[in-house]
């Protein structure tokens, strides 16, 4: 058999395509491997109070970084007690809590609203603090399936939500600080 470059590009360049598509699924296999996490010994789960979660961008940012970060959890929306649960490996809960402590700026749309509006500054302190971190800590398994918004005008479904996934002590503990925050004020 001659050797001829002709034949030698067309190889490597056939290798080549086949190499790159095999190059992407591997690259795209080990995102995802370091993403998700071994969560066979206990589930990381945080909670979340938001005061107001009206605007759709933010329920967005909330539900593609959960898809992204392979999360599962429930947004249960109800009147000023809005929370959202989050379960996953401590890396998916940290990444998830800098973006709901951090990157998501809850104040715009008030600052959009009274721009014109000169409080004193503590007030404004109280007010900013739109999105509290109400509690974290593991549990044995997954108790919510994939994220999801679910709408609750009385504070009855919202239990009752809860209390379908095993989870009412969560809805306990959002709804007692809410009404605690109120008297404070």
């Amino acid at each position: 058999m001659t050797f001829s470059w002709d034949t030698y590009a067309r190889e490597n360049s056939r290798r080549g395509k086949c190499s790159s598509q095999v190059d992407r699924c591997s690259e795209e296999r080990e995102k995802m491997r370091k993403i998700k996490e071994d969560t066979s010994l206990g589930v990381n789960v945080a909670l979340y109070r938001v005061k107001d979660f009206r605007n759709p961008a933010k329920k967005f940012k909330v539900e593609a970084n959960c898809k992204q970060l392979h999360m599962t959890g429930a947004v249960v929306l109800h009147k000023d007690v809005n929370v959202v649960v989050v379960e996953g490996g401590p890396k998916q809960q940290k990444k998830f809590q800098r973006l709901m402590l951090h990157r998501i700026k809850w104040n715009d749309d008030k600052k959009k609203n009274d721009d014109d509006d000169d409080n004193s500054d503590d007030e404004g302190e109280s007010r900013s603090k739109k999105c509290q971190l109400v509690w974290e800590g593991m549990t044995k398994e997954r108790h919510f399936g994939e994220i999801r918004f679910k709408q609750c005008p009385t504070e009855t479904i919202a239990r009752e939500f809860f209390k379908k996934h095993n989870v009412e002590h969560y809805w306990a503990l959002c709804h007692s600080q809410a009404i605690l925050e109120n008297t404070d004020m």
